[in-house]
């Protein structure tokens, strides 16, 4: 995955709370190992009718949300069962972070390892969010992960929160096992130091 820069983006508001990942992903996509094409099932029982066609009155069919990199959420979203699935579908359609007042742990932690950011806000701003993009769905937000800064409208500041570890990762664009080879030739002078001394026997 690419360095996690700062950017600026339109939102696409889902106003509902305790989103599960099996409504994110349902359970019989999940048989892919890839990480490729799960954009068109991502929230599929909600974007669909029964014949497969597009519910125009929900987000992802409606022309304000393509190209937005921003998903605004309800509360403790990404509850449930655990599946990477849930992180790549977001990603793959487009999203780059996902804003709500609370993530399931399970869910934030494979969101940060996949390279999707969930910033949790306070109630108060997640209220005025979602009244700024009813009045203006054009209306942009600017994450700044470095900063650990959310920008809204009219220059509002909000700080968030990320464990160092994962930022750090997803500033340098690696996973963990990226981050292991970072520290390759660290790891080589170790085992060569370890080599040359000889062994101590008790």
């Amino acid at each position: 995955m690419g360095k996690f820069e700062a950017f600026e983006s339109r939102v696409a508001p889902l106003a509902a709370n305790n989103v599960d990942t099996d409504q994110i992903i349902p359970a019989r996509f999940l048989k892919t190992t890839s990480k490729e094409g799960l954009a068109r099932e991502l929230f599929h029982d909600w974007r669909y009718d029964e014949r497969g066609e597009p519910r125009p009155e929900f987000i992802l069919n409606q022309a304000r949300a393509q190209g937005a990199q921003v998903l605004l959420a309800g509360d403790n979203f990404g509850c449930g069962s655990s599946r990477e699935h849930a992180p790549w579908a977001l990603i793959q359609f487009g999203f780059r972070a996902v804003i709500s007042t609370s993530f399931a742990d399970i869910f934030r932690q494979n969101a940060l390892k996949n390279g999707l950011l969930p910033v949790v806000v306070p109630a108060g701003v997640e209220r005025d969010l979602f009244q700024l993009v009813e009045r203006d769905p054009e209306m942009k937000v600017r994450i700044d992960l470095a900063a650990q800064r959310l920008t809204l409208p009219g220059g509002r500041e909000v700080e968030f929160s990320v464990d160092a570890f994962s930022r750090h990762c997803l500033l340098e664009g690696v996973d963990e096992l990226g981050y292991i080879l970072q520290k390759d030739a660290v790891i080589r002078a170790y085992e060569a130091k370890r080599a040359a001394t000889p062994e101590t026997r008790i």
